[in-house]
Order: structure tokens, then C-alpha cells, then sequence
């Protein structure tokens, strides 16, 4: 017996104008994906093209279809991209998003970063296409089993042994920290006061002592070939650094990179130099550095 207040209507069929209702949340699934706004954007616009062949009439539930489409066409790039990632030069860091929003629901702006951070995009970098697709799905993204194994064409069971094992190796990797954005907000102050007078102990004493600096150069512009350990040994490292370039012709503006607070560089003529976000530990100070430098994820950034 249906309940008198069940909604049986059913769902109207599907228009043109859905895709761009589901836009938003088609980047986040394929960004997290793929770790690349710029793939993320070419996906996003071969699951357009693909929508407009077809029959939309056929689709009752369009957010479901697209998330299919996207699935499976990130399915096809994590292949060849895990590949060049093998080759890649020193430390790879997914492309970093500035100031920029793919909430892929109404969740808190704490869980957002946790769910978008370089430490976290790190941890899925362990998983296999499938276990990265299934865990994102149901853990991230919050659709039943029934609803994943559609999207990838396995079973339920299939998809939720993927899931239990993805989520194994996610927290084998990263530990989530809830922390208030205030606080962050004041550590990173005193992180980057210390940092522009070149203060290493003010600095160290920013930094948990087992915390970690992460950068990417990508083989085109220097960047530490491994990531550095230790509070004393990051302070006096990044003192060092400061030392090498003209701050005159440079500035740094503080920014939301991949939820969480950093900052971003700019040469004086609008280049952007890097985007780095610090993420702070249960003890209060900061428990990582993922500094991304190479020139080809920053061009997003370029002013003018």
C-alpha cells in the first residue's frame, strides 16, 4: 500500500538545459577524479558533446546519466594518466583550485577541504581507477551501491568490496583533522609573518615537528626533489629559498588553494610563480606544506 503523502509522480524527462544545472557538480566528480582542473574542464566538455547526441527524452534522471558519462570518461584518462605519472619528475601535486568552489553538495566549508585537499588528493593518488571511482561515489558523494554499481557497471557487492578497500588505503595515508578555518587562518599569518623576515625559529615554531613540505616543479622549474621532514629542517629551507629570488618583483597574496588557506605568487608582470596551501594538525600547528610550482598547473592563475 503506497503512503497517502509518497510522491508517485514521475520524473519528467530530461532537457538540454539539465547539463548546465549539473555542471557544477560534473567538475567536482571529474576533478577529484583526475586531479586536474584542466582535465576536469575537458571531461566536463566531452560529457557536453555527448549530451547533445542524445536523446533526451530517453533520460529520466539526468544527473545520474551525466555522472555515468563522466565516470566512466575519467575511467579512460586515469589509465594513461597513471602512466605518465610513473615518468613524472620529482613529486607530482594535482593542479591546485584558488579560490574556487566544486562542493559537490551543501556540506560544511571544514568537510569541503578535507574532501578537496593535497593530502587527500595525495591518498586517492594509492587507489586504482575503479577503487578511486567507487570510494569517491559513495564516500564523497554520498549515492548508495546500488546507485555506484550503475555508474561503473559492477555489481553492488562488487563496488562496495572497491570502496572498503579504497577507504583502507585513504586512511592508511591521510588522518582527517577537523579545524576551525579562524585558526588556520591565524597560523598561516604567523607562518608568512615569520617567513618575510626570514625568522627560521619563529618559523619552526609554526610547524609541527613531524610536519612535511611537499613541492612540485614538474621537472621545468626548481622544486625539492623529495618531500622534506622535520619542523627545523623545513624553517631553514624555506628561510634559504627566500634568499634566491628578488621579493621586489614579486607579490603574495593570501588564498583558499584546495580549501584550505595558503597563498598564492605572482611575478611582477602577472605570471604566476606558485599556489601553496598549509594544513594544520590536531596539535595546532602545521602538519604539511604542498607547495605546486610547476609552470603548467599555474596557468590558470596568469594575470592580465
Amino acid at each position: 500500500m503506497i503512503a497517502p503523502d509518497m510522491d508517485t509522480t514521475p520524473a519528467p524527462p530530461a532537457t538540454a538545459g539539465d547539463f548546465h544545472a549539473h555542471a557544477r557538480h560534473l567538475r567536482a566528480l571529474a576533478y577529484r577524479m583526475l586531479g586536474s582542473r584542466a582535465d576536469a574542464e575537458d571531461v566536463v566538455q566531452d560529457a557536453w558533446l555527448r549530451w547533445q547526441a542524445t536523446d533526451h527524452a530517453s533520460v529520466l534522471h539526468a544527473r545520474a546519466f551525466l555522472s555515468q558519462v563522466v565516470t566512466r570518461l575519467c575511467l579512460d584518462r586515469l589509465q594513461s594518466a597513471r602512466a605518465r605519472r610513473e615518468h613524472y619528475v620529482g613529486t607530482w601535486l594535482p593542479e591546485p583550485l584558488v579560490n574556487e568552489e566544486l562542493d559537490p553538495g551543501p556540506e560544511a566549508a571544514t568537510e569541503f577541504a578535507q574532501d578537496v585537499s593535497m593530502a587527500f588528493m595525495l591518498a586517492l593518488e594509492r587507489l586504482s581507477p575503479l577503487e578511486r571511482a567507487a570510494f569517491l561515489l559513495h564516500d564523497v558523494f554520498d549515492l548508495d551501491f546500488d546507485e555506484v554499481a550503475d555508474r561503473l557497471g559492477r555489481s553492488a557487492a562488487a563496488c562496495r568490496q572497491l570502496a572498503s578497500r579504497a577507504r583502507a588505503h585513504v586512511r592508511a595515508g591521510y588522518a582527517r583533522c577537523e579545524v576551525k578555518q579562524e585558526d588556520s587562518q591565524r597560523l598561516l599569518l604567523a607562518f608568512t609573518q615569520a617567513l618575510a623576515v626570514g625568522d627560521v625559529d619563529g618559523l619552526a615554531r609554526t610547524l609541527a615537528a613531524d610536519a612535511v613540505f611537499v613541492a612540485d616543479g614538474g621537472g621545468l622549474v626548481s622544486a625539492v626533489p623529495r618531500p622534506l621532514m622535520g619542523a627545523a629542517l623545513i624553517a631553514k629551507a624555506m628561510v634559504g629559498f627566500r634568499k634566491l629570488y628578488d621579493l621586489s618583483r614579486m607579490t603574495m597574496e593570501p588564498a583558499v588553494v584546495n580549501g584550505l588557506p595558503g597563498w598564492v605568487q605572482h611575478d611582477i608582470d602577472g605570471t604566476p610563480l606558485s599556489a601553496a596551501s598549509i594544513r594544520m594538525g590536531a596539535d595546532g600547528l602545521i602538519a604539511a606544506i604542498h607547495v605546486v610550482r610547476n609552470p603548467q598547473k599555474l596557468a590558470h592563475l596568469r594575470r592580465g
